[in-house]
């Protein structure tokens, strides 16, 4: 690792050495192990640590099928689905690779008693499989995390109904938390040259998840004019929406939880904030009952900021703390496009506000190539920025990933893994510069 790293370090990239680098037989990565998918039993989720889950393990470096590429990860960040694949909630992810392990030979490779977990990357091509033409030895690339076969025609409009259509690091082995990863070519893009490794590591996932679930038309179909309400607008997923709603013209109204929180997102430029510290919603009277005194109260809030409008469209991500408030507040044929429910899945809501008012439910997941590449797309052209706040080394990953399920951070937390230091693999110092504030929004926080 060390001669493939220094090759980096030293712009030898472009070198036709690169292409002939020698690999090694193993490769340090983070990882849970299958025998401890128990270990957790009885505990509340929040009790559950990924810091005694998560292991910095030395794992060998698995064949290389047609179309993939390996990469040498130069930095990855923290996503949600870690922090679950950590504490094996909902279920453990070894269900994931056993199913994909009976789909052929080749997926065989993921069916193992331990799983390198991770969604983003950013790093260099090392090698490339059989059939791969854009992508070649020597390329600074990010990833985008959905891995697919392709091969029934449900797919071809959109590759996020493929049957088999997975999130890489999380469903799949060989993840991004690690010094080399094995993705799907048509998960590679191009890094931007203005971000160092870190920066360009942490937009991955929730950029373009945001992009689906907001922005394209299989999503909410956002357009100028529009409200969007935003709820944790300053979190990983909600700075991207954040982001989206003000370079598109939209009207931002961010839910925060924290004064901090909403000064953060009044710097990306939004002016209307609801802080639920400083407001205290209780949605919830009781764990089975909602109060709709309190979600009357929060309508009130949006429309005394808006000047009367309702949203026209609920970025939903909470779930079920939040879900019956965001039926009830979005306007008449408004939209409530969702993911993830981090607050939990089983959502309740007063179905009498959702049909007697045509509102729609969208669900969303993730995205496919086309909007995962427009939308790193838009961070390349500095119109769309990283929103991360703090970097561990990789033996830390533990403690980030803890950070995560507590929700003591702010945007991404970044995860160095080849890379040695903070700051490096800038390639436009001119371009940086002119973005520099809002690269470093989000720093020190």
């Amino acid at each position: 690792m060390q001669n493939i790293l220094a090759a980096i370090l030293a712009g030898d990239t472009s070198n036709e050495d690169f292409a002939n680098i020698e690999i090694p037989d193993s490769y340090r990565a983070i990882t849970v192990h299958k025998e401890d998918a128990d270990m957790f039993e009885g505990l509340a989720s929040r009790d559950k640590d990924p810091r005694k889950s998560l292991h910095l393990d030395n794992v060998p470096v698995p064949e290389l099928a047609a179309g993939e590429a390996l990469v040498a990860v130069m930095a990855s960040s923290i996503n949600y689905n870690t922090v679950w694949t950590s504490i094996f909630e909902p279920v453990s992810t070894f269900d994931f690779l056993e199913r994909y392990g009976k789909l052929s030979p080749i997926t065989k490779r993921h069916d193992l008693p331990y799983h390198v977990v991770g969604s983003d990357l950013a790093g260099v091509v090392l090698r490339t499989g059989a059939g791969v033409n854009r992508w070649k030895p020597g390329q600074e690339v990010v990833a985008h995390c959905l891995s697919v076969e392709l091969e029934s025609p449900d797919g071809h409009n959109d590759t996020m109904m493929d049957p088999e259509q997975r999130i890489w690091g999380f469903e799949t082995n060989f993840g991004g938390l690690a010094e080399l990863a094995i993705v799907k070519a048509n998960q590679l893009m191009p890094k931007s040259k203005h971000l160092n490794w870190e920066e360009a590591a942490s937009p991955g996932l929730v950029n373009s998840t945001a992009y689906r679930q907001l922005v394209s038309k299989n999503g909410a179909d956002m357009k100028q004019g529009d409200t969007v309400l935003i709820w944790g607008a300053s979190g990983g997923l909600g700075s991207y929406a954040t982001q989206f709603a003000l370079n598109g013209g939209a009207t931002p109204v961010c839910v925060v939880s924290s004064p901090e929180k909403a000064e953060i997102v009044r710097t990306m430029g939004a002016e209307h904030i609801i802080d639920r510290s400083a407001e205290d919603y209780k949605f919830w009277k009781d764990e089975h009952h909602q109060d709709p005194k309190e979600w009357r109260r929060f309508g009130a809030k949006i429309r005394e900021l808006t000047g009367g409008d309702d949203p026209d469209i609920v970025f939903e991500h909470p779930g079920r703390e939040t879900f019956g408030a965001s039926v009830f507040v979005a306007r008449k044929g408004g939209t409530i496009v969702t993911c993830a429910s981090t607050s939990g899945y089983m959502h309740q809501y007063d179905n009498r506000y959702l049909w007697m008012n045509l509102k729609r439910i969208v669900s969303s997941h993730f995205a496919n190539y086309r909007e995962s590449w427009e939308a790193n797309k838009l961070i390349e052209k500095g119109l769309i920025h990283p929103t991360l706040s703090r970097v561990y080394k990789l033996e830390e990953t533990g403690q980030a990933a803890l950070d995560v399920h507590h929700n003591l951070h702010q945007g991404k937390i970044g995860v160095l893994t080849l890379a040695p230091e903070e700051g490096l693999g800038v390639r436009d110092e001119e371009k940086r510069a002119k973005h520099l504030d809002a690269i470093n929004r989000f720093r020190g926080v």
